[in-house]
C-alpha cells in the first residue's frame, strides 16, 4: 500500500512538474527538446504495444508514421480539410495498411517478420519518392494557415504544440496502460511469451497480432501528423526512413520493452543526447548520437535487459531481484 502511494505521488509530482514547464522553461530551444521527447515517447509507446507487448519485432513503423503526415498534409492542401480531422482519416489509413501488411507477414515468426517490415518500409518510400501528385522527392511543404487552434498552426510560441503534444502522449499512455490491464493485454503477451503455448489454450494469434498492429499504426499516425503540422513540411527522406523505424524501436529497447514507462524513460534518455550531439558537433552530429546509441543499447543488452524501466524498478525493490511472476499464457488462460 505505502509503494502504491509513493508510486501515485511521483506520478502526481511529475505531471504538475509536465504542466509547469513552459512557465519555467520561455525559450522556444527547452520547449522543442521536449516537444520532440513527448512525440518520440508517444512512438515508441505505439511501437511497443507490438514489439514489446506483443513480441512482433517491427522494423518498419516508419510506414504509419508517413501515412499520418501525408494523410494530413494532402488533405489540408487540397480540400482544406482542418488537420486534426486530417489526423483521424491518417490514423483510419493507417490500420487499414497495417492490416494489409500484417495479414500475409504474420505467418512469419522472429527475425524473418523484422525483415519483412524492412523491405515494406523500402519499397513504401520508395513509391513516396516517385509519386509526383504527392511532392515526389521534393516533399510536400504545408501553407501557412492563420493561428487557430483548428488551423493547428500556431507562429508566434511553442507552448500550444507543448501542450498539444503531452496531451497526445498522455492519450496513447492511458490508452496502454488500459490495455496492459486488458484481456487483450495478457493475450499480447502470451503470445509474446509462447505462441504456440497460446494457440493450444485457445487464443486466436492472427487476430491478436492485427489487433496489435492496428493500434500500433494508429498511434504511429497520429505522431506522424502531428509532426507534419509542427514542421510545416514532409518528404519521403524525413518521414519514412529505416533510420527512423530503428530510432523508434532504440528508444523502446532502452527504456524497457513490455513495460508502461519504459518508452518515455527511453526517449527523455535518448532525444537530448541526440539534441546535445547534433548542436555540439554541428550538422547531423557526425553520427556520435548514433555510436552512443548503439554503445547504450550495448550495455542494455548486456547487463540490464528489462531496460531502464527494469533497473529503476530493481532500485525500488532495494536491488533484490522481482519474485518469480506466473508465466503469461497461464495468466491468459485464467483470464
Amino acid at each position: 500500500m505505502r509503494a502504491r502511494r509513493l508510486r501515485v505521488a511521483l506520478g502526481v509530482a511529475l505531471g504538475l512538474a509536465l504542466l509547469a514547464y513552459p512557465a519555467v522553461f520561455t525559450r522556444p530551444y527547452p520547449r522543442d527538446i521536449m516537444i520532440k521527447i513527448f512525440l518520440y515517447a508517444l512512438l515508441a509507446q505505439a511501437w511497443n504495444l507490438l514489439g514489446g507487448y506483443c513480441g512482433q519485432i517491427s522494423l518498419g513503423n516508419a510506414v504509419f508514421f508517413g501515412i499520418g503526415a501525408y494523410t494530413s498534409s494532402a488533405l489540408l492542401m487540397r480540400w482544406e480539410l482542418s488537420p486534426w480531422l486530417g489526423m483521424l482519416a491518417g490514423m483510419g489509413l493507417a490500420v487499414l495498411v497495417s492490416q494489409a501488411i500484417g495479414f500475409p507477414c504474420f505467418r512469419l515468426r522472429g527475425h524473418y517478420f523484422a525483415i519483412a517490415t524492412i523491405a515494406i518500409g523500402e519499397i513504401v518510400q520508395t513509391i513516396m519518392i516517385n509519386w509526383d501528385a504527392l511532392g515526389g522527392a521534393r516533399g510536400l511543404s504545408l501553407p501557412i494557415k492563420p493561428e487557430t487552434f483548428v488551423n493547428f498552426q500556431f507562429h508566434r510560441a511553442k507552448w500550444p504544440y507543448y501542450y498539444i503534444a503531452l496531451g497526445l502522449f498522455a492519450c496513447v499512455f492511458a490508452l496502454t496502460a488500459l490495455v496492459e490491464r486488458s484481456r487483450p493485454g495478457y493475450y499480447f503477451r502470451a503470445i509474446r511469451e509462447d505462441a504456440d503455448a497460446a494457440s493450444s489454450l485457445g487464443i486466436p494469434l492472427a487476430r491478436y497480432k492485427l489487433a496489435a498492429i492496428a493500434l500500433s499504426a494508429a498511434f504511429t499516425a497520429l505522431g506522424g501528423s502531428f509532426y507534419a503540422q509542427y514542421v510545416l513540411f514532409i518528404d519521403p527522406e524525413s518521414v519514412f526512413p529505416l533510420s527512423l523505424s530503428i530510432l523508434i524501436c532504440l528508444v523502446a529497447v532502452l527504456g524497457g520493452v513490455g513495460t508502461l514507462w519504459g518508452p518515455f524513460l527511453g526517449a527523455v534518455i535518448l532525444i537530448p543526447l541526440s539534441e546535445a550531439t547534433r548542436v555540439y558537433f554541428g550538422g547531423t552530429g557526425k553520427a556520435v548520437d548514433l555510436m552512443i546509441y548503439g554503445a547504450l543499447i550495448v550495455l542494455v543488452a548486456v547487463f540490464q535487459p528489462a531496460g531502464l524501466a527494469g533497473l529503476l524498478g530493481r532500485l525500488g525493490r532495494g536491488g533484490r531481484r522481482p519474485s518469480a511472476p506466473l508465466p503469461a499464457a497461464a495468466r491468459a488462460g485464467t483470464g
